[in-house]
């Protein structure tokens, strides 16, 4: 990478590098910005050789060398020290996320969306809350967990997560940076898998997504596929989208966009919500017992 950049005179970006300056471009809140920084010096401290140019825009002062000490060993004492800090914010930050969790599922259930990026969750959960979220299509377009509550009909309220969208091979410095952001799908009693049914081969899609679910630790929960964006195919196609979600026992088909299907998911949400309760109620009971 580095001859490259010289022989072209151009920056040179690997997949890791360009997702992370994706993330980077998308950032817009504290958290975001930080869990995004973190990600960049981890992956630029295993890469330290070679890259004095780079380290030079980081923030901070580096401090006076000591006698005979090389560049490198300061550069990597200053990214280790940022990393150190970053990671106490984010401590801190998932600490407060905690309790907020902790007091939210004491009163209802949980629900997170989870997907492929730019799959449409985003759009699906302004549909279903009917709340003001950024929605834009694009990749990566929400970085924050996004908290907003849903009526069931015959149930009542449940509490509906959004997060950072999946991809396949997801670098794993963003698993562990954004895993405070990711918590809200782990510690979420169902999910709910969109999948953007405009993708010529949709099962890839999906064995990413629960590829990354098991990475993260959030497997063997309740999940309902809900097969979006049907307003955009033809009948040939719609039709092959159908059958393939006759596969998941759980499944429905539609657009969040133009709020089809949408009826049907809720009530799939309320079969799973009270599942749910009635599976928790025969665990009291037997405890009693």
């Amino acid at each position: 990478q580095r001859n490259l950049e010289e022989k072209l005179s151009v920056k040179i970006l690997d997949r890791t590098r360009l997702i992370m300056d994706i993330f980077a471009q998308r950032a817009r809140t504290n958290e975001g910005k930080i869990q995004v920084e973190l990600a960049q010096l981890q992956y630029m401290l295993t890469r330290l050789v070679g890259r004095g140019r780079e380290l030079s825009r980081l923030g901070g002062g580096i401090g006076m060398r000591g006698p005979g000490e090389k560049q490198l060993e300061v550069d990597r004492r200053k990214i280790l020290r940022r990393i150190r800090k970053l990671k106490n914010d984010l401590e801190k930050i998932r600490q407060r996320r905690a309790q907020q969790r902790k007091r939210r599922l004491s009163e209802m259930l949980s629900f997170a969306l989870v997907g492929y990026t730019n799959s449409g969750k985003s759009t699906l959960l302004r549909a279903l809350t009917h709340s003001d979220v950024f929605v834009k299509d694009q990749l990566f377009s929400t970085l924050d967990a996004l908290v907003r509550r849903v009526y069931l009909p015959d149930f009542g309220d449940v509490l509906l997560s959004d997060t950072v969208g999946f991809i396949r091979k997801i670098p794993h410095q963003l698993i562990e940076a954004f895993r405070a952001t990711l918590e809200e799908v782990v510690h979420s009693d169902a999910i709910i898998v969109v999948v953007d049914s405009t993708w010529k081969d949709i099962e890839p899609q999906i064995e990413a997504v629960l590829s990354t679910l098991e990475e993260i630790g959030a497997t063997g929960k309740n999940a309902i596929f809900f097969f979006n964006k049907l307003d955009l195919l033809s009948t040939v196609q719609r039709e092959r989208v159908v059958r393939l979600a006759r596969q998941y026992p759980l499944s429905v088909t539609g657009s969040a966009l133009v709020e089809e299907g949408l009826d049907y998911l809720r009530e799939k949400m309320k079969d799973v919500a009270l599942e749910i309760v009635h599976a928790r109620q025969r665990e009291e009971s037997a405890v009693e017992q």
